[in-house]
């Protein structure tokens, strides 16, 4: 392995760290699926400065960053669902968010031209609002519990920050290809 190789390794593991938080979460280890989540998330900022100070990206990198992000959240998401710790609702609205935009960025790639993908602001803002409310719930069962209001501003930041970046998806995209077709 060389050097330029390190973030995408540093990816693979933060993949694997996947099933252990939510085995940890299914056993009522909050606490130690509170530390494995943070693990997981600083390796992820390690390998992007890695990848952006070195100009260590590669195609497979572009691919695998996304993913286990996205695997890490859905999956501790899916969990924390099941286990009752976040609304059903709001899960199933959080999936069908990344369905409709993946969905549509597919269809966009087949049906219009290649799909340059870069994150809208608003998607950055969900993405962290959803990860602030992961790390919430874990922290509030099991190292001490936050105050209901807190809980449900981020519930409800979460509810409204997945319906704003799936619709500014729709727009934008769908306008885009709209312009596409015209011209």
């Amino acid at each position: 392995m060389k050097a330029a190789d390190l973030p995408n390794a540093i990816t693979v593991f933060r993949i694997l760290l996947v099933p252990p938080v939510v085995v940890l979460l299914l056993n009522d280890r909050f606490t130690a699926a509170l530390i494995v989540f943070g693990v997981a998330g600083i390796s992820d900022g390690v390998d992007g400065f890695l990848a952006k100070r070195f100009n260590w990206y590669s195609d497979m990198g572009a691919l695998l960053d996304p993913l286990a992000d996205k695997l890490l959240l859905v999956c501790s998401f899916v969990t924390l669902g099941y286990l009752g710790c976040i609304p059903l609702w709001l899960v199933a609205l959080v999936i069908l968010r990344d369905l409709v935009i993946v969905g549509g960025a597919l269809g966009y790639h087949f049906l219009v031209e290649q799909v340059t993908a870069a994150p809208r602001i608003v998607s950055k803002v969900n993405t962290f609002a959803q990860i602030l409310l992961v790390l919430a719930v874990m922290f509030d069962r099991g190292v001490q519990q936050l105050p209901a209001l807190w809980m449900h501003f981020l519930l409800y930041t979460v509810l409204v920050s997945t319906l704003w970046s799936g619709a500014d998806y729709v727009w934008t995209w769908g306008r885009k290809a709209w312009q596409k077709r015209d011209s």
